[in-house]
C-alpha cells in the first residue's frame, strides 16, 4: 500500500456521512476510517512539525476530553461506537477512553482493545516523521490487518472546514462533498446533541467577551448564568442542552456558514481531485450514484456491494423539515438561503 489511494468525504455533518461510511465500509477494496479527526481534532496531527511514533501515539491513545465528558454525562451520540461493545476495557469514568477507540476502531473490529494493543506496540516504535507519514503507514498497518485493500476513504461528519488542511497533509487526496439540503440537514443538527452544544457555546463564549468558544475553561463558568456554567465542568445534566430552546432558524445559520465557508476551501483543491455528491439523490438513484463513487474512489463497484448498499439505503426518507410549522419553515428557508445559493452556484 505504498501508493494508497486516499480520499476524504466531507461535510457539515447531519448530511448522511454515516450511513455512507457504512456503505464504504461493505466495499472489500476499502478501507474505511471513520471519524478519525472528530476522534483526534489536535491541530498537530495534520501540521508539518515532526512527530516520534510514541509522540504520535499520544495523540490517538490520549482521551479525547470533550467525547470522554459526554460519555460520563450520558450524553452519547450513536456515532460513538466503543461503549456498545460487550466487553471493553476502558471506561469514561476510570481509565478514560482512548481517542481512537471512540469511534475509529470499532467500526473496523469487534475487538478493538486487541487492534488498540497491536497497534500501540507497533507505532511506538516508529521514526520520527511529518504527521502525513504517519498516517499513511497506519493506513498501511490497518490495510494488512483488513485484507491489503487497494484505497482509503476517511469520513468525519462536521470536516468540511478541515479541508485545507487535509490538502496540505495529503497533496495527492481526493476529496468528496457529501451535502444534504439545507432544511432537512438543519432539522437533523437540532436533534442531535453534538451540533446543539455549538450554539450554546457561541451564547458561552459572547458572554464571556471571547472571539471563539475554543478559548473557554472551566473558570469561565463563574461568569455564566446556571443553565450555561455546569456545561463547563465536568459533570452536568444532558437535560440543560436538550431541552433548552434553540430556535431552528440558529441550525439553518450554522448550516449556510458552514456551506459556504467549505465550499470556498474546497474551491483551493484541484477541479480533477474533487467531487460533490448529494444525499438526496443518492437515494433516488442510488446506483447510478455508488457506481460513479466507486469509479472516483478507484475501486470496483461489484454487483454485490451495489446490492448491499442500496438496502442498506433503503431506509432513508428526505423531508423531515416540511413537517414543521409553517412560521419555523419559513424562517428556517431564510436562515438557508445563503447555503443553498452557494450550493446552486457551485454545481
Amino acid at each position: 500500500m505504498v501508493n494508497q489511494k486516499l480520499t476524504f468525504v466531507v461535510g457539515t455533518g447531519r448530511c448522511g456521512s454515516t450511513a455512507l461510511s457504512q456503505i464504504i465500509n461493505i466495499h472489500p477494496d476499502v478501507l474505511s476510517i471513520n471519524e478519525l479527526f472528530a476522534s483526534i481534532p489536535d491541530t498537530e496531527v495534520l501540521d508539518e512539525a515532526p512527530l516520534s511514533g510514541s509522540d504520535f501515539w499520544g495523540f490517538l491513545s490520549r482521551p479525547n476530553v470533550v467525547t470522554n465528558s459526554m460519555i460520563k454525562n450520558g450524553a452519547i451520540p450513536p456515532e460513538f461506537l466503543y461503549h456498545r461493545m460487550p466487553k471493553r476495557r476502558f471506561d469514561a469514568e476510570t481509565t478514560g477512553i482512548p481517542a481512537i477507540l471512540v469511534m475509529v476502531l470499532p467500526h473496523l473490529t469487534d475487538d478493538p482493545d486487541t487492534l488498540f494493543d497491536e497497534l500501540a506496540a507497533e507505532v511506538t516504535t516508529w521514526p520520527t516523521r511529518r504527521p502525513a507519514d504517519h498516517w499513511t503507514a497506519l493506513f498501511a498497518t490497518l490495510g494488512a490487518r483488513f485484507g491489503n485493500p487497494g484505497a482509503v476513504v476517511e469520513r468525519t461528519g462536521l470536516s468540511i472546514g478541515r479541508v485545507p488542511e487535509m490538502h496540505r497533509a495529503f497533496p495527492e487526496a481526493r476529496f468528496v462533498h457529501l451535502y444534504r439540503q439545507g432544511p432537512d440537514c438543519a432539522v437533523s443538527m437540532s436533534r442531535h446533541f453534538s451540533f446543539r452544544m455549538i450554539p450554546m457555546l457561541w451564547e458561552m463564549a459572547t458572554h464571556c467577551g471571547l472571539e471563539t468558544p475554543r478559548h473557554l475553561t472551566p473558570q469561565h463558568a463563574a461568569q455564566l448564568p446556571p443553565d450555561l456554567a455546569p456545561l463547563l465542568s465536568d459533570r452536568y445534566d444532558p437535560a440543560l442542552v436538550w431541552d433548552r430552546p434553540i430556535p431552528i432558524d440558529a441550525f439553518g445559520t450554522l448550516w449556510s456558514e458552514t456551506i459556504v465557508d467549505g465550499l470556498k476551501k474546497l474551491d483551493e483543491v484541484p477541479a480533477e481531485q474533487r467531487t460533490a455528491l448529494s444525499y438526496e439523490t443518492l437515494l433516488e438513484e442510488p446506483e447510478k450514484e455508488l457506481i460513479r463513487l466507486a469509479e472516483f474512489i478507484g475501486v470496483e463497484p461489484h454487483r454485490d456491494w451495489l446490492d448491499a448498499s442500496i438496502a442498506h439505503l433503503d431506509g432513508g426518507r428526505p423531508g423531515a423539515a416540511s413537517k414543521l410549522a409553517e412560521e419555523e419553515l419559513t424562517s428556517l428557508l431564510e436562515s438557508c438561503s445563503p447555503g443553498t445559493r452557494a450550493l446552486a452556484a457551485h454545481q
